[in-house]
């Protein structure tokens, strides 16, 4: 087995610029550290127990089987705060059947990101 010490999302989008603004501003997630210079730089940035590295340029957006969880403490909150900064809400929070709230939204790039919330009910927060 290979001794997996970190691990982060590599994504290119195709408006590097567009993108930090999303995820820097509008998402709100705190920088890890960046490198390089210009257009093309690399931002990387604390998701949750990894990171999400937006660096380089692609042509086309990223493939729709590429898709981000996020879990929130609060998926109405950040709802609400979303929506005011104009982020893509493609599903506002709902009570799913297997017991979690989700919300989805999009990056510029279409990505779509699940944001959701673990009531404190909920098997994954504990062990049976």
């Amino acid at each position: 087995m290979v001794h997996v010490l970190s691990s982060r999302v590599l994504l290119r989008p195709t408006d590097p610029e567009r993108s930090r603004q999303f995820y820097g501003t509008d998402l709100g997630l705190a920088v890890y550290r960046e490198f390089g210079t210009g257009p093309e730089r690399g931002t990387v940035y604390f998701l949750g127990g990894g990171f999400l590295e937006v660096s380089g340029r692609s042509a086309e957006p990223p493939s729709p089987a590429l898709q981000l969880w996020l879990q929130v403490a609060d998926a109405a909150a950040a709802h609400k705060e979303l929506a005011a900064r104009g982020v893509e809400i493609l599903r506002p929070p709902v009570k799913e059947p297997w017991g979690l709230v989700e919300m989805w939204i999009a990056d510029p790039d279409g990505v779509r990101i699940a944001v959701v919330e673990v009531p404190e009910d909920h098997p994954l927060r504990y062990r049976p």
